[in-house]
C-alpha cells in the first residue's frame, strides 16, 4: 500500500472513530428551533376558534395575527448528542445553547414545564386585561394567593386560591393595596385579613415577620391580582408554553372587539409579553421566531423594542420588523402599515 493510501485510510478511520464517538457522546446543550406558528384569528387543531369571546359583539377578522415558537430538543433525560450539536452550530435556524438556559439547575423538567404553563395562562389573563384596557372597557380586579411560604405566620391558616378582600377592615381589590396596607405596621404587629374561600367569608389574625430581606412585614403569602371580565373570553392553544403569545393575543382581542378587520388581509406575525397596561416585553428565541413566521408566510413581524437589535442581525428576506413598544403603538402601527398613512415604527 502506497504512503498516500495508507494516510488515507488512517484519516477516513480516525473520521468514522470519531463520529461514532460524536453519535453516543452526549452533551449538555439544547438546540432550539423555529416552532409552528398559529392564527389567533383562526382555529386551533381541534378546530375550535383559538379566541373565543362570548357575551359582548365580536366582528368578522380576516387576514393573519400569528404567534410564534421555538421547539427544542436536549435536556435533562433526552441530552443530544456532539454531532447533533455541531449541525447546529452549523445550521442558520439552529441555536445550540447551555443546558441551563432552558433548565435551571434548581429545577426539575417537570417545574419547568409546570412554570411554563403558567406562564401561558398568565400572559392570555394580562393580554385579555391589556385589550380592554386599549378599548376602554373597564375590568374590576380581586387578590387571590397564589402561595404559602412554609414555616410563616399564614402556613396552616390561609390555602393557596383563597381571595384576600379587607385587610384590618379595609376592603382591597389589588396588590398594591395589600402591600401599602401592610407597609404601614411593623414587624411584629399583628394584622387581621378578611378572605373568602368556597364562597364562604372568613377572617384570620396574623402576627407579622420579618421579610427574608427584614425590612418588612409580613405573613408569608404570595399574592396576585385576578381579573374579573365584564364578559368571557378564552383562549385555547394547547400543549404551548411560555408568555411569549401576549401581545399578539391581545391585538386578535382588539380585532375582535372592533369593527373592520385590523390587518386589511395581511399576514402579520410577531412575539412579545403584554402586561396588563399594554406594555410589550422582550422574548428569547427572537431568530427561530422570525424564522418560523417567515417560512409561515408572514411579511410583517412584530417585534419587542429590547429584541430589536438581534432581529435585526438575524432578519430573513422578505420579514419587515415593525417595532412594538405597547399594545396602543403595535395598534397605531398596523394601521398605518394597511392606510398607508401615518408612521411605522422600525427597529433603529
Amino acid at each position: 500500500m502506497s504512503r498516500r493510501a495508507a494516510t488515507l485510510t488512517a484519516a477516513s478511520v480516525i473520521v468514522l472513530v470519531l463520529a461514532l464517538i460524536g453519535s453516543v457522546m452526549k452533551v449538555p446543550y439544547v438546540a432550539l428551533m423555529p416552532g409552528p406558528t398559529s392564527n389567533t384569528l383562526g382555529t386551533n387543531d381541534k378546530g375550535q376558534p383559538l379566541i373565543r369571546i362570548d357575551g359582548r359583539q365580536v366582528y368578522p377578522a380576516s387576514g393573519h395575527l400569528n404567534f410564534t415558537t421555538v421547539t427544542y430538543r436536549g435536556g435533562p433525560g433526552g441530552r443530544i448528542d456532539l454531532l447533533t450539536a455541531l449541525r447546529g452550530w452549523i445550521k442558520g435556524d439552529t441555536a445550540i445553547v447551555p443546558e441551563e438556559t432552558i433548565f435551571p439547575q434548581d429545577e426539575s423538567p417537570k417545574q419547568v414545564d409546570e412554570e411554563n404553563t403558567r406562564q401561558m395562562q398568565d400572559s392570555q389573563q394580562n393580554a385579555e386585561a391589556a385589550a380592554l384596557h386599549e378599548l376602554r372597557i373597564p375590568v374590576a380586579t380581586r387578590v387571590v394567593i397564589d402561595g404559602i411560604q412554609k414555616g410563616r405566620p399564614a402556613d396552616g391558616v390561609l390555602k393557596p386560591g383563597d381571595e384576600i378582600t379587607a385587610v384590618n377592615g379595609t376592603k382591597i381589590t389589588n396588590v398594591a393595596q395589600v402591600t401599602g396596607t401592610m407597609d404601614k405596621h411593623k414587624v411584629g404587629d399583628t394584622v387581621t385579613l378578611a378572605y373568602t374561600r368556597d364562597g364562604k367569608q372568613n377572617t384570620a389574625t396574623l402576627k407579622t415577620v420579618a421579610t427574608p430581606n427584614g425590612d418588612r412585614p409580613a405573613v408569608g403569602i404570595v399574592i396576585s391580582d385576578e381579573y374579573k371580565f365584564p364578559f368571557k373570553i378564552d383562549i385555547s392553544v394547547g400543549d404551548i408554553g411560555g408568555p411569549s403569545a401576549g401581545l399578539m393575543f391581545s391585538l386578535a382581542i382588539v380585532d375582535k372587539l372592533t369593527p373592520g378587520p385590523l390587518t386589511q388581509g395581511r399576514f402579520i406575525a410577531g412575539t412579545g409579553t403584554i402586561t396588563p397596561s399594554g406594555e410589550v416585553g422582550p422574548i428569547g428565541g427572537i431568530q427561530q421566531k422570525m424564522i418560523a413566521a417567515r417560512r409561515s408566510g408572514a411579511t410583517i413581524f412584530l417585534t419587542p423594542k429590547d429584541n430589536c437589535s438581534d432581529a435585526k442581525s438575524a432578519r430573513p428576506d422578505g420579514l419587515r420588523l415593525v417595532r412594538a413598544d405597547t399594545l396602543h403603538g403595535a395598534v397605531q402601527a398596523i394601521n398605518a402599515l394597511t392606510s398607508g398613512k401615518g408612521p411605522v415604527p422600525a427597529c433603529p
